[in-house]
């Protein structure tokens, strides 16, 4: 991976497990024949070599040939004066392939559109990442352990 690119953080060394116990298939899908482990995890190196996880490899999605990383619309989007929490998925689009639905809770008192959304996600976002719907939420699903659902929120569009 070069300086500035996205992609799969692998893992490989003395300190990586050999494999799953008694679970051969799961071992074969994580831990490939060189030995590196695919963490599933999806990051970024900077000009210094440092790594920065970025997403779930299993939450990117490609639209018009572009891989759009959901946790980065996110960020952009808490930024915006009367969101309180959101969650963006990749939809079905004839087009592009997927393209972005934002999933929104609104502040307390907040009086925020679709089209607010869409406008500052244009501003800020390049236009491939722009979410092309927007769906606003009393709450968002949880985990047990605190992540957002975003398996519910898709099987909700199948």
């Amino acid at each position: 991976m070069r300086i500035g690119d996205h992609g799969e953080v692998l893992l490989r060394g003395p300190n990586v497990m050999a494999g799953y116990l008694d679970d051969p298939e799961a071992t074969a899908k994580t831990i490939d024949a060189e030995g590196w482990l695919h963490t599933g995890d999806v990051g970024i190196l900077d000009e210094r070599g440092y790594l920065k996880i970025t997403d779930r490899l299993k939450d990117m999605y490609i639209s018009g040939g572009f891989n759009v990383y959901p946790a980065e619309i996110e960020q952009t989007l808490a930024r915006l004066d009367g969101v309180a929490e959101s969650a963006v998925i990749g939809v079905p689009d004839e087009r592009m392939g997927e393209v972005g639905k934002a999933y929104i809770v609104r502040r307390a008192g907040a009086d925020l559109s679709e089209d607010d959304v869409i406008a500052y996600a244009k501003k800020t976002l390049a236009n491939f990442k722009v979410p092309r719907f927007v769906e606003f939420r009393d709450r968002l699903p949880y985990s047990a352990a605190g992540k957002v659902l975003k398996r519910q929120l898709r099987e909700e569009i199948s």
